[in-house]
């Protein structure tokens, strides 16, 4: 009886899961496909080569690729610092990399208007620098001011799933092998990064995921619909039209952004597949 109990418990419970998820993830998703091409191919190819969407997708492949290259340099090294070493502030630095989660997006793009911006603090160096360089830089309401907001939210990433991996295997080996005489380069590449490779692999691919649907402090420090939307705007603009034909377009262009988070689970469920196999080595 007991057993039998514990297998209708077990039955309901994943009829509730499906349900949900059939409700709350796949339907929806399902309804954005179908109506990006409710309309016909040719409608649906013909957002898809806008030029508003190139724009957006070329500013948001951009963001992306220099976050997740900034995030993996920086990540690795903030996690490696706070794990290998003991220093003052070093609960303060543990706490720094955690404030994108903390905080609205919104307030992080904000924040960089404040700084960067016509009345921030920073704009007299930009200023001066522009005009020794003979340059036009602008670090908001431009692509470089994207590119910032995009790293500071997807920055916790990439170290979060390292610090833990590097907490476990603990400073053993790296201190017998600096005894040794390695340097701290081959320190890094004979031993802490064997250990880490999966968790950091694993870690760019959320930055990745992130950094594509980064909305609220792109927003803040974006301006120009063709210039410095990314795709996310680019809906959002669409959508807030209101005809028939932008909406159906947005469904269009949000097809888009399935296809690409469908690309990154798949990565990611491969690299869960390989790092799970490794353990069980």
């Amino acid at each position: 009886m007991k057993k039998k109990s514990e297998n209708v418990v077990k039955w309901i419970l994943i009829g509730i899961s499906v349900v949900f998820f059939l409700l709350m993830l796949v339907w929806p998703l399902f309804e954005v496909i179908f109506r990006a091409v409710a309309d016909g191919w040719e409608t649906y190819s013909a957002a898809l080569t806008a030029d508003n969407t190139v724009s957006a997708l070329q500013v948001t492949l951009i963001a992306t690729v220099i976050a997740l290259v900034v995030n993996t340099f920086f990540g690795v090294v903030a996690a490696w610092l706070v794990t290998k070493f003991d220093f003052r502030g070093k609960n303060v630095l543990s706490t720094l990399i955690d404030i994108p989660f903390s905080i609205s997006p919104v307030i992080a793009g904000l924040a960089y208007i404040m700084t960067f911006g016509r009345s921030g603090w920073a704009t007299p160096l930009i200023d001066k620098i522009n005009e020794l360089l003979g340059t036009d830089i602008s670090l908001v309401f431009s692509v470089p001011g994207v590119v910032l907001a995009t790293i500071f939210v997807t920055f916790p990433f990439i170290s979060r799933e390292i610090i833990p991996i590097l907490h476990a295997q603990g400073k053993d080996e790296e201190e017998a092998a600096s005894m040794m005489g390695a340097s701290g380069f081959t320190i890094f590449r004979k031993i802490t990064f064997p250990h880490i490779k999966w968790g950091l692999l694993y870690g760019m691919i959320l930055c990745t995921a992130r950094a594509f649907g980064e909305f609220g402090a792109v927003y803040a420090v974006s301006k120009a619909r063709g210039k410095t939307f990314t795709l996310p705007l680019e809906i959002d603009a669409l959508y807030m039209a209101g005809s028939s034909d932008s909406i159906t377009q947005a469904f269009a262009v949000s097809s888009l952004l399935v296809g690409m988070a469908v690309i990154v689970l798949v990565f990611k469920n491969i690299v869960e597949y390989k790092a799970k196999k490794k353990e069980e080595e």
